[in-house]
């Protein structure tokens, strides 16, 4: 028995990979191979000793690990976390935990090997920083290619207009079926800059959607604003290191502004067919972002010509954009306050932000909603954004 219930289809907008060191340096090419380094779990609940251990069995799990994940069955999601999770990096054994999910499809993510490749820094060398996304590139394509149902998530820094379109020709090239961008600032130059537009038509063009994801700017404030004088604040595991109090509170605010300029520098409007979803930043900001943004261009459209859009901001995004709450959101009261085709379903497996049960979570705020409105949520906004999806899990 699978954990997703049999009611309904679910697409899972969100789940992850756990990458081994070598994730990158091992599918990254021989020139730029020695100027990458390994995947680091220094900054996560995962401890270098699971690690040795996994690198020690030949980079898998014991056949033990994986029979008594197996036997977990409909509770898999609920206790198979983190590294220890059946899958988390091996691609046979993620199909066998699909299987016991019972999701039609799901978008998967890098968890910490987009370092290099995302670094903002300009001290990095643009050939080892493509480098990298290369060979995360070449290394996530083979991971997701043996299951149709999982679906594989490029990755492409704008920095480099030049480069960060070879990259995505590939990417597209090897079937990749999202391609993840960085949210950060700045880039020296806006995502609506005339240089992105061949950029964004290509996406269009093969309707392939970007994707928005925590990780892709940093994820604490800066160290100034938690100098206060008292005792440093905890993340939500009571570590340090991970999204602590002050940072999940502005969180938003990356996204919320990189998806405003794409929106004002008119992105959405030249590129109607372009589609995009932010994953794992919440979705509680959006109703607000909307009226903001359908205000602004409103007001000074007067004086603005470049805001005179055929569509509200609003209309722009509900169309061509989704995203996704975190379980403790309130999805039927997002829903209320803007429209019901912009929030995605999504499991987060296996980081163990997802919960043990991202379904029964979000049910318990869509007790009032209608079934339409549950079937939108849990597959047909993905599906208006991955339309070829639906082809295939009929298939």
């Amino acid at each position: 028995m699978a954990y997703a219930p049999n009611d309904r289809p679910y697409y899972d907008a969100d789940s992850h990979v756990m990458e081994l060191p070598d994730f990158v340096t091992s599918y990254a090419d021989p020139d730029v191979r020695d100027d990458i380094p390994e995947v680091s779990y220094s900054a996560s609940i995962v401890t270098d000793e699971e690690v040795a251990v996994i690198m020690e069995q030949g980079g898998k799990h014991s056949d033990e690990h994986v029979a008594t994940q197996l036997a977990m069955g409909d509770e898999l999601i609920a206790k198979s976390k983190e590294i220890q999770a059946l899958g988390a990096f091996n691609s046979g054994d993620r199909t066998q935990a699909m299987d016991l999910l019972g999701f039609k499809k799901q978008l998967v993510f890098a968890t910490h090997s987009l370092v290099t490749a995302f670094h903002p820094s300009s001290k990095t060398d643009p050939k080892i920083r493509y480098g990298a996304a290369r060979g995360h590139n070449r290394h996530m394509s083979e991971f997701c290619q043996p299951d149709d149902r999982l679906m594989g998530v490029g990755a492409v820094a704008l920095d480099d207009p030049e480069l960060a379109i070879k990259e995505l020709e590939w990417c597209l090239n090897q079937g990749l079926e999202a391609i993840w961008i960085p949210h950060r600032s700045p880039i020296d130059r806006a995502p609506g800059h005339i240089d992105f537009d061949p950029f964004w038509a290509r996406l269009a063009e093969a309707g392939v959607p970007f994707v928005l994801h925590v990780g892709g700017a940093p994820l604490q404030v800066h160290k100034s604003w938690g100098n206060n004088g008292r005792k440093a604040s905890k993340d939500w595991l009571g570590g340090g290191e991970n999204v602590r109090t002050k940072d999940a509170a502005v969180l938003h605010q990356a996204p919320e502004m990189f998806l405003s300029m794409m929106v004002i520098d008119g992105v959405f409007h030249r590129h109607p067919e372009l589609n995009g979803a932010a994953v794992e930043l919440g979705a509680g900001w959006v109703p607000g972002m909307l009226r903001r943004l359908d205000d602004v261009c409103r007001i000074f459209a007067r004086n603005d010509e470049s805001v005179r859009f055929d569509r509200t901001p609003t209309e722009q995004l509900s169309h061509q954009m989704g995203f996704t709450p975190m379980p403790n959101e309130d999805v039927g009261r997002m829903i209320n306050e803007s429209n019901e085709d912009l929030y995605l379903f999504s499991s987060d497996y296996p980081h163990i932000e997802g919960t043990k049960d991202p379904i029964g979570r979000f049910e318990r705020t869509l007790e009032t909603a209608s079934e339409d409105v549950k079937t939108k949520f849990y597959s047909e906004n993905f599906l208006r954004l991955w339309p070829e999806a639906r082809v295939e899990a009929a298939a």
